[in-house]
This record gives C-alpha cells, structure tokens and sequence, in this order.
C-alpha cells in the first residue's frame, strides 16, 4: 500500500500541475476574449458610435441653427434697408403734420393756419411803423406768414431731437438693467415712459399705448423712427426686432447699443467743437452787414433810410438779402457734418 501511494504521488502532483496550469491559461484567455465573445465590446463600440453619431448630430443641428438665424438676420436687414430707403424718400420732404408731430405740438392744420395768419399780420403793422414802401411791406408780411411759423417749428423740432438724442442711451441702460433682472422687455418699457424725461417719456408712452391696442411690440417700436426720424431711433428698431425674429440675448444686444450710442454722442460733441471755430466765423460774417446797417441807423438815419424809401435803395436790400441768404446757406452747408 505503501508502494502504490509512493507511485502514484508524482502522477497526482503532475496532473494537479498540468489541470492548475490549464486552469489558469484558461482564465486568461477568458479574461482576454471574454468582452468579444459576450458582446460587450461592441456593445461599448456601439455605444460610443451612437454617441459620435449624436454628437455629430448635434453640432449639424447647431450649423442649422446658426444658418438659419444668419439668413433671418440677413433678410430682417434687408427688409430694414429697403424700409429705410422708404423713410428716407418719405423724410426728404415730410408732410406739415408730420413736422408738427415731430415738434411735439398737438396743433391741428387749422391752427396752423390760424398761428401762421397772427404772424403775418403783426410783422406788417411792424413794417408799416418802419417804412412806407408797399413792396417791403408785402415782404415782410411774407416772411412773418410763411417764415416764422414755420422757423418755430423747426426749432422746436431740432430742439427736441436733440433732447432726445441725450436721454435715449440712459432709456436703453435701463431696458438692459430691467431684462438682466428678468423683467420682459414690455414691462421696462413702461417703466421708462413712466419715470424717463421727455420726449422719451412720452415716445416711450405712445409704444406702450400701441402694444395695448393688440399691436405687438416689435411693431409698435418700428413705429419710433416715424415719430422721431434719427438713426438711432432707427437702430433700437432693428435690434428689437431681430431679437424677435431671431431669438438671442436682448440685454447683450442692447447693451452693445447702448455703448454705440454714447460712442456716436461723443463723436458728435467732438466733431461740433472742432467745427465750432467755422460756425463762429460765419455767425460773425453773417450779422456783420446788420451790425453795420444799425450803427448807420442810429448815426446817419437820413443816409441809411433811403434803402427803405427809395425804389432803387429796395431793389438794392433785395438783392443784398438775396445773396445774404445764398452766402449762410452755402456757409452752414460747409460747416454741416452727417455722420
């Protein structure tokens, strides 16, 4: 018994070596196969397939997106071009109800007239304490019934825009300040009608007015540049109204509005200061002739009243005031700067 124990102990330990030793090859092939052999492995590469193909997906999706919103813009730009070239067209010669509006007055035509008709009728008695010729007198009357209803009307019309132009980037700080809160656009709106300075306050107010007659917003601020015809007006449009076509960030983009706008004040002040040099010399060369006539009227009245009484000394302040008007006309054209 003993014998056979000690033939058969290196039989066992061999075979126990040889079944360890495949045991373990088997182990590490397993290890090494088992991903392919169950499927695992591509069931990863599947994974991340669809994952490329997802993300692929998406970044298409994105360049659509992209496109798509570049082509809104492109045709909402073209669309306000093609409208701008209206308005300018339109602008060129505006109609006197328009002017009026833009002045800030709530006359009516009849008034107008009525206003115009008060004007003339004193600068003739006034003409008529000054000089006896029929003619002056007549063309005096003309000036004060066509010229000064319409000169106050300008000037509180340019007053006016300027005022305008001055509020309008504190306005928009605001819309910014109010969308970055989280308030909508139509709520920061009423709040700049309600507590803003005029004229913006009362710009702002028609939009919120408009907006509650069922106009919808975007349209009711297209409406701006008609009321007040200044390029910025024209710019709080466009960027609203992209913004609403096309989606994106309002407070970004009126920020960077507000910023353009200080940015074209400033060259504005810069550019009046260095043509002010140009406006003080034609004002001096423009009221030279006048200073000059009223020294003669208050030393020599006998010398300078033959203009006024005198055929030829009228023809004489005619073309005098003809070629007066030609020179400041051609003098504010030189010193006039458009950006």
């Amino acid at each position: 018994m003993s014998d056979l124990q000690a033939l058969l102990t290196p039989e066992l330990t061999m075979i126990a070596v040889v079944l360890l030793v495949a045991f373990s090859i088997g182990g590490v092939l397993y290890a090494l196969f088992q991903p392919s052999l169950s499927g695992e492995k591509r069931g990863m590469q599947r994974l991340q397939h669809v994952k490329a193909r997802a993300e692929t997906r998406e970044a298409s999706q994105r360049v659509r997106d992209l496109d798509r919103r570049r082509r809104s813009v492109q045709d909402q730009l073209k669309e306000f071009e093609e409208r701008e070239r209206n308005k300018h067209r339109d602008a060129a010669r505006p109609s006197l109800e328009k002017r009026i509006s833009q002045a800030g007055l709530h006359w009516t035509k009849q008034k107008f007239w009525i206003v115009s008709g008060v004007c003339g009728l004193v600068s003739m008695v006034l003409a008529l304490l000054v000089t006896s010729s029929y003619f002056l007198i007549l063309c005096i009357a003309f000036v004060g019934f066509f010229g000064l209803p319409r000169f106050y009307i300008s000037r509180r019309r340019k007053k006016r825009i300027e005022a305008f132009l001055l509020e309008l980037p504190n306005a928009v700080d605001v819309i910014v300040r109010g969308t970055r809160a989280g308030l909508p656009l139509g709520e920061c709106i009423q709040i700049v009608s309600a507590e803003a300075r005029e004229p913006i306050a009362s710009e702002f107010r028609q939009i919120v007015e408009a907006q509650t007659m069922g106009i919808t917003l975007s349209e009711a601020i297209a409406r701006l540049p008609e009321r007040v015809p200044v390029p910025e007006a024209n710019f709080l449009a466009i960027v609203v109204a992209i913004q609403s076509q096309a989606g994106g960030s309002l407070s970004e983009a009126l920020g960077n509005l507000s910023k353009v706008l200080r940015e074209r004040r400033a060259m504005k002040g810069k550019i009046q200061s260095m043509s002010q040099e140009a406006k003080s010399s034609a004002a001096i060369i423009g009221s030279l002739p006048f200073l000059v006539a009223g020294v003669m009227a208050v030393t020599s009245p006998s010398y300078i009243m033959v203009l006024f009484t005198h055929p030829t000394g009228n023809i004489i302040l005619i073309g005098s005031a003809i070629w007066m008007t030609m020179g400041m006309l051609i003098m504010k054209k030189m010193i006039n700067f458009d950006f």
